[in-house]
Protein backbone atom coordinates (compact mmCIF):
# COMPACT_ATOMS: atom_id res chain seq x y z
CA UNK A 1 0.00 0.00 0.00
CA UNK A 2 1.53 3.08 -1.18
CA UNK A 3 -0.60 5.25 1.70
CA UNK A 4 -2.94 7.60 -0.41
CA UNK A 5 -5.98 7.97 0.44
CA UNK A 6 -9.17 8.67 -1.44
CA UNK A 7 -10.27 12.56 0.04
CA UNK A 8 -12.15 15.06 -1.02
CA UNK A 9 -10.03 18.14 -1.88
CA UNK A 10 -11.94 21.16 -0.57
CA UNK A 11 -9.29 23.64 -1.20
CA UNK A 12 -8.67 23.35 -4.54
CA UNK A 13 -12.08 21.90 -5.89
CA UNK A 14 -14.48 24.07 -7.44
CA UNK A 15 -17.57 22.73 -6.11
CA UNK A 16 -17.07 20.54 -3.20
CA UNK A 17 -13.94 18.95 -4.06
CA UNK A 18 -14.85 15.39 -5.45
CA UNK A 19 -13.05 15.60 -9.07
CA UNK A 20 -10.41 17.36 -7.12
CA UNK A 21 -9.71 14.52 -4.65
CA UNK A 22 -10.51 11.78 -7.49
CA UNK A 23 -7.78 13.35 -10.27
CA UNK A 24 -5.25 13.74 -6.85
CA UNK A 25 -6.10 10.48 -6.31
CA UNK A 26 -5.85 8.89 -9.91
CA UNK A 27 -3.18 10.59 -10.66
CA UNK A 28 -4.56 12.54 -14.01
CA UNK A 29 -5.75 15.78 -14.51
CA UNK A 30 -9.14 17.72 -12.64
CA UNK A 31 -10.01 18.47 -15.97
CA UNK A 32 -11.00 15.00 -17.31
CA UNK A 33 -13.11 14.04 -14.40
CA UNK A 34 -14.56 16.66 -14.33
CA UNK A 35 -15.51 16.23 -18.45
CA UNK A 36 -16.06 12.68 -17.12
CA UNK A 37 -19.02 13.68 -14.96
CA UNK A 38 -20.57 16.18 -17.12
CA UNK A 39 -20.58 13.84 -19.82
CA UNK A 40 -22.27 11.01 -17.88
CA UNK A 41 -24.67 13.59 -16.44
CA UNK A 42 -25.74 14.70 -19.73
CA UNK A 43 -26.18 11.17 -20.87
CA UNK A 44 -28.98 10.00 -18.26
CA UNK A 45 -28.17 11.69 -14.75
CA UNK A 46 -26.03 8.59 -13.93
CA UNK A 47 -22.96 11.22 -13.39
CA UNK A 48 -24.57 13.47 -10.88
CA UNK A 49 -25.97 10.18 -8.72
CA UNK A 50 -22.73 8.93 -8.72
CA UNK A 51 -21.22 12.59 -7.81
CA UNK A 52 -23.50 12.88 -5.00
CA UNK A 53 -22.62 9.34 -3.85
CA UNK A 54 -19.36 10.48 -4.03
CA UNK A 55 -19.63 13.60 -2.29
CA UNK A 56 -21.45 11.79 0.86
CA UNK A 57 -18.60 8.90 0.91
CA UNK A 58 -15.56 10.74 0.51
CA UNK A 59 -14.31 12.45 3.67
CA UNK A 60 -12.60 15.75 3.53
CA UNK A 61 -9.05 16.81 4.33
Amino acid sequence: MNGRRLIRDVYNGKISGVCAGLADYLDIDVTIIRVVFIFMALCGLSGLLLYLIFLIVMPTQ
